[in-house]
């Protein structure tokens, strides 16, 4: 397995505030450039990087420049992640259209997986055909994906109607999509990532890993919370999974180069 990192620990994550009147433009993004984090990820011992959308259109113009900073890092562009409410009918149009746009460009640049987040939380709550309207609008992004050469999954998420495992359970019945487990988001909605990964084996597409400490509700480097990582990474070759594994740390007190490369040391001692 091959080992990537996302640059969201270089600046966190913002949206575009134009996306508040204009859904088409609502990007996830990284604060500052997300390039900044390519030299810092090399050094730090990875092969890839997983960004943003938002970071990603700044480059529609010129991707040549964005390839050209991958290059001289020799980093692979893996995955690009986006996402949407993705149940409301009304708004659902423009938010493949912007789906459609960055799968388009994630593939030019030579991505091969376009990772979703979604199902938003109505202000008087979840209705009981959300996860239909969820279901279908990821079986739509899988084959816009595929129709640009890249395989699609889903990363469940904290603030989401896909939280808890029976959530997580819920909309698998009513979607095919490929499934991108994020061990630290999966311990908070009350599940067991390795148990997790061997219930959807079958769906394996792309592995986020970041370690969380349930006391004080905080997303860590590997090595510094409570997560097993020893059975996760065993679910995860019990699935005869062979691709990229992306390390991932939203936020970080300190230096961010020193939380990968904190990361990547433990995964040495894991064997990787």
């Amino acid at each position: 397995m091959k080992l990537a990192y996302h640059s969201i620990t270089w600046g966190g994550v913002i949206g575009d505030p134009t996306g508040v009147t204009s859904i088409k433009d609502l990007y996830y993004r990284s604060a500052g450039t997300a390039t900044d984090s390519f030299a810092p990820i090399q050094q730090a011992g990875y092969s890839g990087v997983e960004m943003f959308e938002g970071n990603l259109h700044d480059f529609s113009s010129n991707l040549g420049e964005l390839q050209s900073r991958l290059s001289d890092h020799e980093l692979d562009l893996v995955s690009v992640y986006t996402g949407g409410s993705f149940i409301y009918a009304d708004a659902l149009e423009d938010e493949l259209h912007k789906v459609r746009s960055t799968a388009e460009l994630a593939a030019a640049a030579g991505a091969g997986h376009l990772v979703l987040g979604g199902g938003a939380i109505r202000a008087k709550g979840i209705r009981d055909d959300d996860y239909k309207r969820l279901g279908g609008a990821l079986d739509t992004v899988a084959e816009i994906a595929a129709s640009n050469g890249l395989r699609a999954c889903f990363h469940p998420h904290l603030g989401t109607i896909v939280q808890s495992p029976e959530q997580l359970q819920t909309v698998f019945a009513e979607t095919g999509i490929g499934f991108c487990p994020d061990t630290a988001h999966l311990a908070a909605g009350g599940g067991d990532p390795a148990e997790a990964v061997r219930k959807y084996s079958d769906r394996l597409t792309l592995v986020h890993l970041k370690d969380y400490d349930s006391t004080s509700g905080r997303f860590l480097p590997l090595g510094d919370g409570e997560l097993n990582f020893r059975d996760i990474l065993d679910a995860v070759q019990e699935a005869h999974y062979d691709d990229w594994l992306v390390v991932e740390l939203d936020y970080y007190d300190g230096d961010p180069t020193e939380a990968a490369q904190r990361s990547r040391q433990y995964l040495r001692g894991l064997g990787l």
